[in-house]
């Protein structure tokens, strides 16, 4: 601040902006971080209103065994300490802090609150910001410069017209202080003239004193003494009549009158008063500066960005597990990454539909044949040896709709879907992840149409389809539309006139064309490098499948 109300003297048409360069932001005394926007804090300094986002100050402690702690050393202006913890607490008996395990004050002079996370996977910066958005660990301190002015008039000011108003009230007040000094200066003389005028005549002094009835009236008359000397005189001890003390008399006289002429030239020179002042504030910038001990700056600059909204997965701990799903809609989780064998039991008449290795923190995305998209967090999947629960108990399924595909859910990605009479678009992963039980309609559907293929579609640039008609067709990826929602458009072409019924879509794969067309077979993967027989454009019929194709008229490629 020393800095800034010095600059303001030197340069008294600065802007605001060159002062909130020289006061970034304010400093409180119990220190914390200051997070708020340079554009923010400067737009509130130019306008006089505004606020400023205070954080407490936090360090992670690493301890043994990978486990760690967060210790908050200094927490916001005006905060309380007790309600803070009593906050915090609640906060946990209502399971709002569910990445929180405890929290401890072990604080003696200095403050210190220890936070213990749930487990040593939860990740810090999300607790905190957690912690942050909840609870009084950032506040918004509130900056209304609505004040009297030098006039009495009370106003709005921004930063430069309030430091100048502090000025113009500091250089009224030297102005103040030096005619007052300069007055004491000049009564103090008079009195000391008249000291010098009685050890100049002693003896006169003393016999008027002495014989005259009326000494003060006298010595007035005799030596030409106002009544302030006169007064002066008669009340001067018999002690002060030594050699000794006319000496310091007269050098205090001669000291007095010297600072009386620096006072009468600094009242008549502006300039004088206002480098004076600005001395008196660089005295102070020595005591008090920034680089001092005393005046070191508390509060640090920090950033915050935008508020973090503290995801699902992080409140879970992460692990990998293998969802089954069996034919008659039952799913489970299986600990680890393992592969489904004979050994795997159903419920009698059930068996394998779909598999899938993911982690409990995973989106798990189920495609329904009536064309919805549905959401399940894969630590909401049941786990045991049992034969788990049905999965209409967590999802809205209709009786008569079945799961098609389940795939974990990739922030970024494209997929191709499709209906049984092959109609599809590409559909981005994220438009298809459903916040409800009921899921998210993305594929609609005619009567007697239902949702039957969803594949990756980022991992390539050509697309093979195989109707039940056993007609393949090969055509770009780049002829599908990306749509949000609706039935999309004919991927291949089929016969359907009433007489004479050929069937629909029985499978989709989407790859690069460099690769070749693949197929998977009892012995191994087959391909096929030169396609040009089967590939044409999107929509039409297709040509019969190569020789040794599946008869299942599947690719064996699930992705």
């Amino acid at each position: 601040m020393c800095r800034a109300l010095r600059h303001l003297i030197t340069q008294p048409d600065a802007t605001v902006g060159e002062l909130v360069d020289l006061v970034p932001g304010p400093d409180f005394p119990t220190g914390g971080v200051l997070v708020e926007d340079p554009a923010s804090i400067r737009d509130a300094y130019e306008t006089g209103r505004g606020g400023f986002r205070l954080r407490a100050r936090w360090a992670k402690e690493n301890l043994s065994h990978g486990l760690y702690q967060i210790v908050i050393t200094e927490i916001p202006y005006q905060v309380q300490k007790s309600k803070l913890i009593e906050r915090i607490a609640e906060l946990m008996a209502m399971k709002k802090l569910p990445l929180l395990a405890d929290i401890r004050d072990e604080s003696t002079e200095d403050v210190r609150l220890v936070i213990e996370p749930r487990n040593r996977t939860v990740d810090a910066e999300l607790l905190m910001e957690q912690l942050f958005r909840l609870s009084e660990l950032e506040i918004r301190f509130s900056l209304n410069m609505n004040v009297l002015d030098g006039n009495g008039v009370p106003a709005v000011l921004n930063l430069k017209q309030v430091l100048r108003h502090f000025l113009d009230h500091r250089h009224e007040v030297l102005e103040r202080r030096s005619r007052h000094r300069l007055g004491k200066i000049k009564h103090r003389l008079e009195i000391l003239d008249g000291f010098l005028i009685c050890f100049l005549n002693l003896d006169e002094v003393i016999r008027i004193i002495r014989e005259e009835d009326e000494p003060k009236v006298e010595l007035m008359k005799a030596f030409g003494l106002t009544d302030v000397q006169a007064e002066a005189i008669l009340n001067m001890r018999l002690r002060s009549l030594r050699r000794l003390e006319e000496m310091a008399l007269r050098k205090e006289h001669e000291g007095l009158s010297a600072e009386s002429r620096d006072l009468e030239a600094l009242l008549a020179d502006p300039a004088l008063r206002w480098a004076r002042l600005d001395a008196e504030i660089a005295e102070i910038g020595v005591t008090f500066g920034e680089d001092t001990a005393l005046g070191k700056r508390r509060t640090s600059f920090g950033t915050a960005g935008e508020r973090v909204e503290v995801p699902v997965e992080a409140f879970i701990e992460k692990e990998p597990i293998t969802v089954v799903l069996s034919q008659k809609g039952w799913i489970r989780a299986i600990k680890g990454h393992t592969e489904i064998n004979g050994e795997t039991k159903f419920k009698d008449g059930d068996e394998l539909a779909l598999t899938l290795q993911a982690q409990t923190t995973d989106k798990i995305l189920f495609f329904a044949s009536n064309g919805r998209f549905y959401t399940l967090v894969g630590d909401k999947i049941p786990r045991g040896r049992g034969f788990g629960e049905p999965l209409r108990l967590h999802l809205d399924l209709p009786n008569d709709t079945e799961i098609v595909a389940m795939r974990v859910h990739r922030a970024g990605g494209k997929l191709l879907i499709a209906s049984s009479a092959a109609y599809g678009f590409l559909v981005a992963e994220d438009g298809v992840v459903a916040q409800t039980r009921s899921g998210k309609q993305i594929l609609n559907l005619n009567d007697g149409e239902t949702a039957a293929i969803c594949r990756v579609a980022d991992s390539g640039d050509t697309v093979a389809s195989v109707g039940q008609n056993r007609r393949l067709l090969v055509y770009p990826l780049a002829e599908i539309p990306e749509m949000t929602r609706g039935r999309g458009v004919i991927l291949q072409k089929f016969k359907n006139d009433g007489l004479f019924k050929d069937g629909g879509l029985a499978d989709i794969r989407v790859f690069e064309a460099s690769s070749g067309l693949q197929w998977r077979t009892e012995a191994g993967v087959r391909t096929i490098p030169d396609m040009v027989q089967w590939q044409g454009k999107r929509a039409q019929v297709g040509k019969p499948v190569p020789t040794g194709f599946p008869r299942n008229l599947r690719f064996g490629f699930e992705g």
